[in-house]
């Protein structure tokens, strides 16, 4: 018998949302659990699909499951729902970057930015753009090469968004980005940078809070396969990402 790593509860949202979903199957009850526990393995101790126990079933199988929902968008999906009852009152944003593994290489030449692979001071990486609730709960996620500007993908993250605080770091501080947040009815709580020629009010009681979506990256690194990339296609690597921020929104 296979080691549950999913507490029954957790797997019972799960499973709910899943047995009802249109372009896939999971009307097994035992074999869905064990597809995401053999999913949950591999995420939460990095190892190859190769290693995988013979228990959670044959690994090529597994890793064939595992990227058709990846370009689904099924890992994706499945945050959303763990995600609905997020706390609106305010958002945070950052970006954190991770090492891409040699087994992330070998696209040719000029492909490796479609995948999101890039060079940085930190080597060979990719960086993580994301977007927490007011509690550091994980929303979204956009993916770029190491060396991307932070700033450039906030448009994207907060698109949407309305009647609430925005908040970020220094890195944010760009005035077209801070007229759509206005645009957006929102509040942008981000601290000038000291080049500014008029410096501008923040609520530097309120920008105290941005330190949850630093403790949120620090939790999602506990799972080794988002720590370090070891996936060629952007799609896989994203899937884990979602599949381990659902984890946490169930705990």
């Amino acid at each position: 018998m296979y080691k549950h790593y999913i507490t029954e509860e957790a797997f019972e949202k799960l499973f709910v949302y899943l047995n009802g979903k249109q372009g896939i199957y999971c009307k097994n009850r035992e074999k869905t659990r064990q597809f995401l526990e053999a999913v949950y393995f591999i995420m939460r101790t990095g190892a190859q699909w190769l290693e995988l126990s013979p228990l959670y079933g044959n690994y090529k199988t597994v890793h064939k499951r595992f990227l058709a929902w990846a370009k689904k968008g099924i890992w994706n999906d499945i945050l959303s729902y763990c995600s609905k009852d997020y706390d609106g009152e305010s958002f945070m944003m950052d970006g954190s970057i991770v090492r891409a593994h040699a087994c992330a290489s070998g696209y040719q030449k000029n492909q490796q930015e479609e995948q999101a692979l890039g060079r940085s001071k930190g080597g060979f990486t990719t960086k993580i753009h994301a977007l927490v609730d007011a509690l550091g709960n994980p929303l979204r996620f956009i993916l770029t090469p190491g060396q991307a500007s932070e700033v450039k993908q906030a448009p994207e993250l907060i698109k949407g968004i309305t009647n609430a605080n925005i908040l970020g770091d220094k890195a944010f501080d760009c005035d077209e980005l801070l007229n759509q947040i206005i645009s957006q009815n929102c509040i942008p709580v981000i601290p000038p940078r000291s080049n500014r020629k008029v410096q501008r009010d923040v609520d530097y009681y309120l920008y105290k809070e941005p330190h949850l979506i630093e403790c949120f990256f620090s939790k999602i690194k506990h799972f080794r396969r988002v720590f370090s990339r070891f996936d060629k296609m952007a799609t896989a690597y994203m899937g884990f990402l979602a599949f381990a921020s659902s984890i946490i929104w169930l705990r």
